[in-house]
């Protein structure tokens, strides 16, 4: 498990000579058209097929065509068969089988359970174009295709389903999606150096199965296999809840290296939520490529093995899969389809990965860890005047960002404190004193791009971090100044401390910093412009006394969100092991910890939601019941110290609010946030 190879180091594989191809087909003419008699490997995706590095199958695809393979692309296959997996033959090496750019149940589903109508990821927005859990649905054709070729798992549905997990639309803990999937290999997180490896080495005669102890990888071990591996191993065991604070064993160089986490089984988490609980704190405290062990997790008589996650790629190795030679438009077969999710970041640049923030909702970390991985300045320049060339572009840049807008080139001023270190989070309760957070690589950048002949505008839409943002004013006011279309989304995500503390968010004080600086600066700049926060509604840890506060505080700030979210559990989050356990993995979970308060079923939820919509007469009959019952009715009348109006004669007020638009108004959606 030591250092990798250079990602683009290895001598290519011989099919190098067939040339790179215009797109990578999806038909056998494609194939035929290039001179193809086989693909080495294929992948299948939920998605429709883009090829553009935004996209997860075009950014692996290109990259394993950039190693020399022929690479095929499934895309958005029927799936009530094996036929269309046959579609462009037997491949060489291996099926590589991913949902897509998004877990398959929560692009499918609502928050409230209900099927989405429309898909961003497909031609025309059509839904129903993906099964529900389609890694496994897919991964199982795959092998009714052919039945001998190895199959290898990837992409966030995998990468968030890796171990036993809480499952939101079941209501129930399943296993590791590689007992459902039956797939030979999993790959979790941004796996370019484990797929280049895994290609290469089977590419090299090597059995899957023999493939172990690659970072970023987990596979399913035997009794027998298991019995041969762990004598070679330290293997700790913290399969069981401790009776009383204990301080983890730590363990540096070598030994860390060969030192392997039993957690608890498979069985044991599904039986006893706090063991569950207890499983999840463990998982995320190993998470830090720097220090973490590998982590066992016994399914019956077979056991998990997750290798450690992978090692962050270079500013180089990162500049050049993103200079890959993508088309950056969707598959010439799509012909005039708008697909939605493609339209959304036609003009937009990546200039970074992952995310220390942490936040307990959000998968950024469990999927691309919290080591920032930044591209260079002038790989970033060079995309830009490629983008020019995309038909329709108008001269604006729609974003330059990442997961989170300001964390660009932001790390641990100490490669030794990083490598060691084991928060779940850089900036909460507060900013990490060996952190980074300089923002003028970033102000350089903004300031270059905008020179750009031909750049009319440059906009920030990814979720900003504010509390970064407020230690340099110079980067507020350059982004209030140049960088905002008139309105910046933003998210407190709540006010309250019980739920701020379970999301690991900032204060709402840091809020009002920011909105001072946001406020002095675009009236310097002489320019009328917004913010839009975001909230969510039934977060674990969240009371109706929450609620109702938030609800004032956007009443007195004149906030009136108009298409609001409750809070979603996605696969193994933190907030996620909240909702199902009410214990809070943040801290060590014990027999006699004490539950947390978790808005769960329709009705509590409905509550929630209704506190953020507290101005939509139609929620007013139900937050007044709520009211009354939570002994706070002085908030029922008319008045700005009240929340709903008063019923009038049996039906609702006429006394009703309307719609306002303005500073403090505008319509709040939820999207993206940090």
């Amino acid at each position: 498990m030591g250092q990798m190879k250079p990602l683009f180091s290895r001598r290519k594989y011989w099919a190098h000579r067939f040339g790179v191809a215009p797109v990578l087909p999806i038909s056998r003419k494609e194939m035929d058209d290039l001179g193809w008699d086989s693909c080495d490997i294929i992948l299948v995706t939920g998605d429709g097929y883009v090829d553009h590095p935004s996209f997860g199958m075009a950014l692996i695809g290109r990259l394993l065509e950039s190693q020399g393979f022929r690479v095929g692309i499934i895309s958005q296959p029927d799936w009530k068969s094996a036929e269309p997996f046959r579609a462009l033959g037997k491949p060489n090496l291996f099926f590589g089988v991913t949902a897509g750019n998004m877990d398959s149940m929560v692009n499918r589903y609502t928050s409230d359970q209900r099927i989405r109508k429309d898909d961003a990821y497909t031609p025309g927005g059509e839904g129903g174009k993906r099964p529900d859990r389609s890694t496994i649905v897919y991964s199982q054709r795959c092998r009714e295709a052919f039945g001998d070729v190895p199959i290898i798992i990837g992409g966030i549905e995998a990468s968030l389903r890796r171990m036993a997990h809480y499952d939101y639309w079941s209501d129930k803990v399943r296993r590791s999606i590689l007992f459902d999937s039956k797939a030979d290999l999993l790959l979790y997180g941004n796996a370019e150096r484990a797929i280049v490896e895994v290609a290469h080495r089977i590419a090299g005669g090597e059995s899957i199965d023999a493939i172990r102890g690659i970072r970023g990888t987990a596979s399913i071990l035997g009794s027998q296999e298991l019995s041969e591996i762990t004598p070679l191993w330290q293997v700790m065991d913290f399969s069981k809840l401790p009776q009383q604070d204990v301080r983890i064993p730590t363990t540096t160089g070598r030994e860390r290296g060969m030192t392997a986490i039993r957690l608890p089984s498979f069985e044991q988490a599904k039986r006893d939520r706090r063991l569950y609980a207890h499983t999840s704190r463990f998982f995320h405290l190993e998470t830090n490529p720097g220090n973490a062990r590998a982590l066992l997790q016994s399914h019956g008589d077979q056991t998990l093995w997750i290798n450690p996650p992978p090692l962050p790629l270079t500013t180089e190795e990162l500049d050049q899969i993103y200079e890959l030679p993508y088309t950056r438009r969707p598959h010439p077969s799509y012909g005039d389809a708008s697909l939605p999710a493609y339209e959304m970041i036609r003009f937009s640049i990546n200039i970074m990965r992952g995310c220390f923030g942490g936040c307990t909702f959000c998968s950024i970390t469990e999927h691309e860890g919290r080591i920032i991985q930044s591209r260079s300045e002038e790989s970033i320049l060079r995309e830009i005047e490629e983008v020019k060339a995309i038909p329709g572009f108008t001269g604006n840049i729609s974003d330059l960002g990442g997961p989170t807008a300001n964390m660009y080139r932001m790390r641990c001023k100490s490669r030794e404190i990083e490598s060691s270190c084991r928060r779940l989070s850089c900036v909460y309760p507060s900013i990490c004193k060996h952190m980074d957070t300089n923002h003028k690589p970033l102000i350089s950048l903004y300031r270059k791009a905008r020179e750009l002949p031909g750049i009319k505008r440059i906009f920030i839409a990814s979720g900003l971090r504010y509390d970064l943002a407020v230690r340099s004013p110079e980067y507020v006011e350059e982004l209030v100044t140049h960088h905002v279309g008139g309105y910046l989304k933003i998210a407190p995500e709540h006010t309250e401390e019980g739920p701020l503390s379970k999301m690991m968010k900032p204060g709402i004080d840091t809020f009002y910093r920011f909105r001072e600086m946001f406020d002095r600066f675009s009236k310097k700049a002489g320019k009328e412009q917004y913010l839009i926060p975001y909230f969510i509604a039934a977060h674990p840890g969240t009371t109706d006394e929450d609620m109702a506060n938030l609800a004032l505080w956007l009443k007195q700030n004149r906030f009136r969100p108009d298409q609001v979210q409750n809070f979603l559990p996605t696969p193994m989050s933190l907030a996620t092991t909240m909702y199902h356990t009410a214990q809070n993995p943040l801290r060590k979970v014990k027999p006699d910890t004490d539950e947390m308060p978790v808005p769960k079923g329709g009705r509590k939820r409905r509550v929630h939601k209704a506190f953020l919509r507290y101005h939509d007469p139609n929620n007013w009959p139900l937050l007044r019941q709520v009211l009354v019952a939570m002994g706070r009715g002085e908030l029922i009348g008319s008045g700005k110290d009240k929340l709903v109006p008063a019923e009038q004669g049996g039906s609702r007020s006429r006394n009703r609010e309307k719609p306002v638009s303005g500073k403090r108004g505008g319509n709040v959606r939820r999207g993206r946030s940090r």
